[in-house]
């Protein structure tokens, strides 16, 4: 069977389409999950404020504008975008609570359909910085590129830090797919490390660092080594990441891995042509890799100092099956675990101050279906 080059695609609605998800899901939480939150519209990236607070990226439910004529557009059958300024992002207070901080952000629904906004959300030094993905002329948005903002928790309001459908005209990707193309990109995963953000793109296969002060530079073109992997998340530790990728459609269960990246890797006396990247000091290099995960959208860092991810769907299949969705831990033996499974299409996650995962679910249903849930964290046997 063909692989598919969808990355944008992953977040597919088509597979929550049957108007009988919702309820069908809604009745059959994993039995150490509770609902925190819902009406949500495409929930992705999750932060905690110092207060509690917890903040929602949404995706939002795209627009109307086509582009096509204007600007490239991605191919069929994601392309052509209708894009509109339907993202925002909301909180969630201590008691559970829904409102809107911010919105009219950029939207874009594909012709798959899936749905782009508020890709992730990331506190640094005390500031909510939001990452965009639905934004730039090739998703409709003609006004409004791809862009890391800076968002005041007290009022919503925001301001421009990053450009980033420009950091993908400035630094290309090494190799990129034709029929899987997104002019603007698909940002997906944003953390916060050292005083510097980092951000991370699927469809080129890019991770960027992005100052508070709007300065962007390419840490690693990921392409370069491993091709059309669709890198997804990114943590960091002791001045190492750790990305995990989402990898092509048909799934594969076991496939996908998640790469160490460190500095200054040196190979003395390379073969031809294999001398990059690894050529000396302050670059970033892939220096090893670990399999045996499938489709991963998140990964965190838990309390107990394990490495959580979050699997879209390991179900061999087409695209991501509803109920098949996990969450999956990584002792400290190296064997990796199930934490909790029965996801339905989970798009983001992140640890609360009371130790307790809190993971987008039904990132992909229509309306406002999305809901978070909040799950108890069995201890390692």
């Amino acid at each position: 069977m063909k692989k598919v080059r969808f990355t944008s695609s992953f977040l597919c609605a088509v597979v929550v389409a049957s108007g009988a998800l919702g309820v069908l899901m809604l009745a059959q939480l994993p039995a150490n999950a509770t609902v925190y939150a819902s009406g949500l519209e495409g929930p992705r990236g999750l932060a905690f404020g110092s207060d509690g607070t917890l903040y929602v990226a949404e995706a939002g439910l795209g627009g109307t504008t086509l582009t096509v004529g204007t600007c490239q557009q991605a191919p069929g059958p994601i392309g052509p975008y209708k894009g509109g300024l339907t993202a925002r992002i909301s909180k969630v207070d201590t008691k559970g609570n829904v409102s809107t901080l911010t919105s009219g952000l950029p939207s874009a629904v594909s012709g798959i359909p899936a749905v782009l906004g508020v890709a992730d959300v990331a506190f640094l030094g005390g500031d909510l910085y939001a990452l965009l993905a639905g934004g730039g002329c090739s998703h409709g948005n003609t006004a409004f590129p791809n862009a890391v903002i800076k968002v005041k928790v007290k009022n919503g309001t925001w301001t421009n830090v990053a450009n980033l459908s420009q950091a993908l005209v400035k630094y290309p990707a090494k190799f990129t797919a034709s029929d899987d193309y997104e002019p603007d990109g698909t940002w997906y995963g944003m953390i916060s490390d050292d005083d510097v953000l980092y951000a991370v793109e699927p469809n080129h296969g890019q991770v960027f660092s992005i100052t508070p002060e709007g300065k962007v530079r390419q840490v690693i073109d990921i392409s370069a080594s491993q091709g059309h992997i669709v890198p997804t998340s990114i943590v960091a530790l002791d001045d190492v990441f750790y990305v995990g990728n989402l990898g092509l459609f048909p799934i594969d269960p076991q496939w996908e891995r998640v790469m160490t990246i460190a500095k200054n890797v040196y190979v003395p006396n390379p073969l031809p042509g294999f001398g990059a990247p690894f050529g000396g000091f302050g670059q970033w290099n892939i220096v090893s890799s670990k399999a045996g995960f499938t489709t991963i959208v998140s990964m965190k860092i838990g309390p107990d100092g394990l490495l959580y991810v979050l699997e879209l769907s390991d179900f061999a299949a087409d695209g991501p099956t509803p109920g098949k969705g996990k969450v999956v831990r990584v002792k400290r033996s190296g064997d990796i675990e199930d934490v909790v499974t029965g996801l339905a299409v989970p798009t983001g996650m992140t640890f609360g101050p009371d130790r307790r995962l809190y993971v987008s679910n039904l990132g992909a249903a229509p309306d406002s279906a999305g809901q978070i849930l909040r799950i108890d964290v069995p201890a390692v046997q």
